[in-house]
């Protein structure tokens, strides 16, 4: 192999979205096991799932900000629907948000959370998750920089 065709083939899997950086954990709702990518950082939190063609119906991201506040996302570059619950800190369901995808639309969060959970569109609601619903599992996300 070349460095030229490494190179290519990293940039295409980057642009793609089909590389993983963020780690994972696994969480729960009820019986539901979620693997979420976890962003922590501002850029992985800046990037989130954008420019994912998809996403399995058990995958997800977990966002995690360094202090409560009041948490806004928008769709831009985001190429699939998603449903967003904010949580609180034992991971209780603020409440929860459709997005469309590549929307400027905000979704903010009704009161300060410390965390985001992202999923394809619909995932809390066919599963009768709404606020109040706990998430486990989220003490294992590594701390917010």
């Amino acid at each position: 192999m070349t460095l030229r065709f490494m190179l290519a083939a990293a940039i295409g899997l980057m642009t793609c979205g089909a590389a993983l950086a963020a780690p994972t954990i696994e969480l729960s709702a009820g019986m539901h096991r979620i693997e979420a990518e976890v962003a922590s950082t501002p850029g992985d939190r800046a990037t989130g799932l954008m420019n994912r063609p998809a996403m399995p119906a058990h995958r997800g991201m977990l966002f995690v900000f360094p202090e409560a506040g009041v948490q806004c996302f928008w769709m831009k570059n985001t190429l699939i629907p998603l449903s967003i619950a904010f949580l609180d800190d034992d991971g209780r369901i603020v409440q929860i948000a459709d997005m469309q995808p590549q929307s400027l639309d905000n979704h903010c969060s009704s009161k300060p959370v410390r965390f985001a959970l992202e999923m394809n569109a619909g995932w809390f609601k066919s599963r009768g998750l709404a606020a109040g619903a706990k998430i486990n599992g989220i003490g294992k996300a590594p701390p917010a920089r």
